[in-house]
C-alpha cells in the first residue's frame, strides 16, 4: 500500500505538490464531494488492518503457520490436535458463561449449580457442553498422543515438543480433577476424597501434594475455593502458555510422515551410479595391480 506524502514534502518524483507550487492551499474537497467520501469510506478497513499489521507483523506469523508445506501422506490423523485445541477453546467459552452464575462456596456451590440448570437460558445447554466437552478432550489428547508415538512424531528433533505434549497431558487431566468437585454434591466430594488420598501415597511429594490441594490437613471451606482458583486461573494459564509454545515448535519443526510413506529424495538411478562406479575402479585398479606385478 503506497503512503500519501506528508505535507510540504515531494510526491515522490523529486517535485513538491502542484497545489504548493501554484500557491494555492491543498484542499480536500473535489468537485465530486460525495464520491470522495465514499471511497474514503471504502479504504477505511483496509487502512485500518495495513496499519495495525503494521505494528504487529501478523502477516508473516500467518503466513509461515498456514501456508506451510506438509509431508506426502498428510491424512485426517493430522487433525487430532487442532480438534483438541478446539475442545479447550469451547471449555474455556463455556467455562466463562459457567462462573457468571457460579459460587465457590461450601454452602451455596450446589444452590447455584441447581439455579443454572433450572432456571438460566440456556444453561442446562452450556453445562452438557462443558461437562462433556471435558471428557472429549481428555479422549481428544491421549488419542493424539497415541497417533504422535506410532507415528514416530516424538524422535529426534521434536523431543522437546514430546515433552511438551506430556505436560498438556497432566495438565488436562488436573483440569477434569479440580472440575469435578465444583458441583460440590455428594459423589464430587467423595470422588474427590478418594482422589486426594491416592496423591497422598505418593513417594516424597505426596503427602505435601494432598495438603497444598485440601489447603490444609482436611477438608474445609477454604477446599473449595482452592480447587476453584486452579481450574479458573492456574491450569488454564498454564496450558495456554504450553499450547503456544507447542504451537510454535509444530511450525518451526514441521510434522512427520507417516511411517507407511517413504520420502524419494534421489532416484535409483543416482544411487546405483556411485556403487557401480565404484565397483568398476576397483576392479580395475585390481587388475592393473595383477599386470604391474
Amino acid at each position: 500500500m503506497r503512503r500519501p506524502p506528508k505535507p510540504g514534502h515531494s510526491n515522490g518524483n523529486g517535485d513538491a505538490p502542484a497545489a504548493l507550487e501554484n500557491g494555492d492551499a491543498p484542499s480536500p474537497v473535489t468537485d465530486n464531494p460525495g464520491k470522495r467520501l465514499t471511497t474514503g469510506a471504502k479504504d477505511a478497513p483496509a487502512d485500518l488492518v495495513g496499519w495495525v499489521d503494521e505494528r504487529m507483523g501478523a502477516t508473516s506469523f500467518l503466513t509461515a503457520m498456514l501456508m506451510r508445506k506438509v509431508p506426502k501422506g498428510t491424512n485426517w490423523f493430522y487433525t487430532l490436535g487442532s480438534a483438541t485445541l478446539f475442545a479447550f477453546v469451547v471449555q474455556a467459552i463455556t467455562g466463562v458463561f459457567l462462573a457468571m452464575y457460579y459460587t465457590p462456596s461450601p454452602v451455596e456451590a450446589y444452590a447455584s449449580i441447581t439455579h443454572l440448570t433450572n432456571d438460566v437460558f440456556l444453561g442446562e445447554f452450556v453445562r452438557g457442553m462443558h461437562k462433556w466437552g471435558a471428557s472429549v478432550m481428555v479422549i481428544l489428547v491421549f488419542v493424539h498422543m497415541a497417533r504422535t508415538f506410532f507415528f514416530g512424531a516424538y524422535k529426534y528433533p521434536r523431543e522437546l515438543n514430546w515433552v511438551i505434549g506430556v505436560v498438556l497431558l497432566i495438565l488436562t487431566m488436573v483440569m477434569g480433577f479440580t472440575g469435578y468437585l465444583l458441583p460440590f454434591d455428594q459423589r464430587s466430594y467423595w470422588a474427590t476424597i478418594v482422589g486426594v488420598n491416592i496423591n497422598g501415597t505418593g513417594p516424597i511429594v505426596g503427602p505435601y501434594l494432598s495438603d497444598f490441594l485440601r489447603a490444609g490437613p482436611e477438608f474445609g471451606a477454604t477446599t473449595l475455593s482452592r480447587f476453584y482458583a486452579i481450574h479458573m486461573l492456574l491450569v488454564p494459564g498454564a496450558i495456554i502458555a504450553m499450547i503456544g509454545a507447542h504451537l510454535y515448535l509444530v511450525v518451526k519443526m514441521g510434522t512427520t510422515a507417516p511411517p507407511w510413506m517413504r520420502a524419494d529424495l534421489k532416484p535409483k538411478d543416482a544411487r546405483r551410479e556411485p556403487v557401480e562406479a565404484i565397483a568398476d575402479g576397483s576392479a580395475n585398479g585390481a587388475s592393473e595391480n595383477g599386470n604391474a606385478s
